[in-house]
């Protein structure tokens, strides 16, 4: 019969065998960091970019958020040409806010999709409608989410960078506004699986691991012409990660940029409406191959979701006069991930607005909803139906 001390001997042996080549793995990531490319800065216009660039926002009852959007984007110079809301039958007095914007900025148009064509999701649907309804002299797309806060210079700082960096399609990570507390302990959490996964923003990536945002993407329009709009996003829940790895799997340059300084975001109202929306594409399974979900999965529960209720175990092990060199090799690797996983906090802190946070020390406990993190990760990538905006989908 084996006995306890061999069993956990064991234990211990096949935990250091798994974590130790993702923490190689974790570290060739973290490492980039410091060579990744600057915040983008708000920018003056450019005579020679007056006009160049439409926008396309889509709607369904936003009338609680949309209000900075709107005066965000009045604010922006004359190289946008126009803003484009596609609204999806809102009933609550989204469009109404929208033609009140539109009277006193003639850029701001309001138009209304067609009904949901089968195999479509909502977004993507009204960003192909937004695009093939902009004006075809503007040379750029510019995706935004209705619930972003625009800095006057955006799209000048956006446009620059695009520009001076040859890039075909860009997008940008906001600051991200907490108020409540479970905000604070829970999203910075599921932000940092995509840092784990991907590494820092303004990293280069292969075309399968590349990352984006839709709350804030640049397109050139030739390239949304060849690629045919949003349809190869149409039945994607990560629809912006969707586009832009076929993007750079047809060789054209893709980048995620840090957009902290030019672009906020106020995303959910609370720990539980975080747990929801988040996970609704945050597991990235419509852009990924099964292998590549499920080694993803694998990595994030080594080096997030296990460490601290390993350290918890092991130390019960320990105290309980089990101690054994291996032990202390597997206790020492947990806490090297702890560690880790705090310190990074600070790296991430200036991607959130804690102003009007209510405790906003919180932010620095995040760490414990780590295992959370992992666990909301799981449960979306084995969802077989969403719910989104009233809409019910099925996975495809």
């Amino acid at each position: 019969m084996i006995d306890r001390p061999t069993i956990q001997g064991a234990c211990e042996l096949l935990l250091l065998l798994i974590q130790l080549p993702a923490i190689a793995l974790l570290l060739s990531r973290l490492l980039k960091g410091p060579t990744r490319y600057p915040p983008i800065q708000p920018r003056p216009s450019q005579p020679q970019d007056i006009g160049t660039v439409s926008a396309v926002v889509p709607t369904l009852n936003e009338a609680q958020r949309i209000s900075p959007l709107l005066v965000g984007l009045s604010r922006q110079s004359y190289e946008l040409r126009e803003a484009i809301v596609v609204d999806s039958h809102s009933q609550d007095g989204t469009p109404e806010l929208v033609k009140a914007a539109g009277e006193q900025d003639p850029r701001f148009r309001l138009i209304q999709d067609d009904p949901l064509p089968p195999g479509w999701v909502g977004r993507p649907w009204a960003l192909h409608t937004g695009y093939l309804a902009s004006n075809p002299k503007s040379e750029w797309i510019l995706g935004l989410d209705a619930d972003t806060q625009p800095h006057p210079g955006l799209v000048a700082g956006l446009l620059e960078v695009a520009q001076a960096q040859g890039y075909d399609l860009v997008s940008l990570s906001p600051r991200f506004i907490l108020k409540y507390p479970g905000e604070l302990l829970l999203q910075p959490a599921l932000l940092m699986t995509l840092v784990y996964r991907f590494g820092p923003t303004g990293t280069p990536e292969t075309p399968e691991r590349v990352m984006a945002n839709g709350q804030c993407f640049l397109c050139r329009r030739s390239v949304l012409e060849a690629l045919g709009g949003c349809a190869i996003a149409r039945s994607s829940f990560c629809d912006d990660v969707t586009l832009a790895r076929y993007a750079a799997q047809q060789g054209y340059k893709v980048g995620f940029l840090d957009g902290s300084q030019v672009l906020k975001v106020r995303m959910y109202d609370g720990a539980w409406d975080t747990w929801q929306g988040w996970g609704r594409s945050l597991d990235l399974k419509d852009a990924s191959s099964r292998p590549q979900l499920w080694q993803d999965l694998a990595f994030l529960f080594a080096v997030q979701g296990l460490p601290l209720p390993m350290m918890a175990l092991l130390l019960f092990w320990q105290l309980g006069g089990s101690a054994s060199p291996i032990l202390g090799y597997a206790l020492g690797l947990n806490g090297f991930l702890v560690f880790i996983r705090f310190a990074l906090g600070g790296a991430i802190a200036s991607a959130y607005d804690r102003q009007d946070a209510q405790y906003p020390w919180l932010f620095w406990f995040s760490p414990l909803a780590d295992p959370l993190a992992f666990l909301r990760i799981w449960l979306s990538s084995t969802q077989s139906s969403i719910q989104w905006r009233g809409r019910e989908y099925q996975a495809q």
